[in-house]
């Protein structure tokens, strides 16, 4: 079976085909500019350079016409016809209370998306349009929604509610809902087999840190509590975002500058984070790489975000009481070592230490790494994420009758023996360039 992933944000729509019997990613990529002119796809299949090809998107149909049409390209393509794509998992962000695991998509799903529009305004709509899109496009094949708000759906309501108005809860349904689950779900499975121990029988404090970021405590294998809450907004310090602080002090800005409530909200989302601190940087290199030139807001950023983590990682463990690993995953999380150095630094009257050189040579998302020193009593994993196997695995399942809540249901990853046989590869080259790596490899207890 073919499946295509897809994933729509407000001016983007991500892609990829898996090859189920093979186990492999036929082809990726992503059409950018969605909507805003100028539109462009770069599309990557495994064995051959990636191509860069414009034409113009204004809206997800579009966008989905031309991802379709390069995957049956005689030139680009993987595919002799669109037919043989079996069915589609979509990315949902928000799923709000509805649902606690992915589902086949079917008119009351989608309504339902609709209506939750409201709590979730910069990633709903576009995911409802891909949908949509790709519905009209591919009506005879099964489509399946992969929630990132269902993993944190066993959270329970000391953990997940407001000291607000309750009735704003019966209302509103305003209550912390975490987002980026698939990828913490993913991390924490492949968690327990490095640890060797059941699924259900670790606590770890996960780190998914990128453009957007979260903390997740995990208890006993379930998301206990996490950063993230009624939006995106709360919680670590992020790109763009503030993150955790002081409502009040948006009110009183409003009154002293005379902002709207709408422009107070884009002010926090996108212009705050590290953009607010350096006053120019959102991506970590630029700011790490600014830091070390001198410039003292670049080093403030880095400073406020790393120890904003190493606070989450407290809280956290002694949330859970007291954790087997801390895990770092996403781009920033797989790649900056500077940053978890900081953040580690001085826990280790917690059982908390790390190796300095594993953490610097563990820069990859093609290895699984354990950078914990010898005598730590804490183990620390950087564990690539792999958000798209998750969404191909629930869809395979929800079409094979098989699929169940993840306490039910085993992935294939979840095996000892597990292997992804493209990111071996491109470790093997790597390890060819960079030997040092292999000393920061995790090990498969028992393999």
């Amino acid at each position: 079976m073919k499946i295509m992933v897809l994933n729509c944000g407000s001016s983007s729509a991500k892609y990829l085909v898996y090859d189920w019997e093979k186990k492999e990613i036929m082809a990726k990529g992503i059409v950018e500019r969605v909507t805003i002119g100028e539109s462009f796809c770069v599309h990557e299949v495994p064995g051959r350079d990636a191509v860069k090809i414009a034409h113009d998107c204004p809206t997800h149909t579009q966008a989905v016409h031309l991802i379709l049409d390069l995957l049956v390209s005689p030139e680009h393509g993987v595919l002799k016809n669109v037919k043989e794509i079996d069915a589609v998992g979509h990315r949902v962000v928000h799923g709000g209370e509805n649902f606690i695991k992915s589902v086949k998509i079917n008119t009351e799903v989608l309504n339902t998306f609709k209506e939750l529009q409201a709590l979730a305004p910069l990633h709903n709509p576009p995911n409802i349009l891909g949908i949509e899109a790709a519905q009209s496009m591919l009506p005879n094949v099964t489509h399946v929604a992969v929630m990132d708000t269902a993993w944190h759906q066993t959270m329970l309501s000391p953990q997940y509610m407001y000291a607000v108005p309750y009735a704003w809860y019966e209302k509103y349904r305003v209550r912390r809902y975490g987002f980026h689950g698939t990828s913490l779900l993913y991390v924490a499975k492949r968690a327990a087999v490095l640890l060797g121990k059941d699924p259900f029988d670790v606590n770890l404090v996960s780190l998914h840190i990128g453009n957007g970021v979260s903390a997740n405590a995990v208890k006993k294998g379930i998301s206990f509590d996490t950063s993230m809450g009624f939006t995106p907004l709360e919680g670590l310090v992020m790109g763009t975002r503030a993150g955790d602080h002081d409502a009040a002090l948006d009110f009183y800005v409003m009154q002293k500058e005379n902002i709207s409530p709408k422009d107070m909200d884009n002010t926090l989302n996108k212009k705050s984070g590290l953009l607010g601190l350096t006053g120019q940087y959102t991506d970590r290199r630029d700011v790490l790489e600014a830091a070390e030139k001198g410039d003292a807001r670049a080093r403030l950023a880095f400073e406020v975000e790393t120890y904003r983590i190493k606070k989450y990682i407290g809280a956290y463990s002694a949330a859970v009481g007291g954790i087997d690993a801390v895990v770092w995953t996403a781009g920033v999380g797989e790649m900056a070592s500077d940053i978890r150095a900081k953040a580690l630094e001085g826990l280790e009257f917690m059982g908390i230490k790390f190796d300095p050189e594993k953490n610097k040579v563990a820069r990859t998302r093609n290895m699984e790494s354990d950078i914990s020193a010898p005598d730590s009593k804490v183990k620390i994993f950087v564990i690539p994420t792999d958000e798209e196997l998750i969404i191909v695995e629930d869809t395979i399942a929800i079409m094979n009758g098989t699929y169940d809540v993840h306490t039910n249901f085993k992935y294939s990853f979840q095996d000892p023996a597990y292997q992804n046989k493209q990111r071996d590869d491109e470790l093997e080259k790597q390890l060819q360039k960079k030997p040092e790596m292999a000393k920061a490899q995790a090990k498969v207890p028992g393999q």
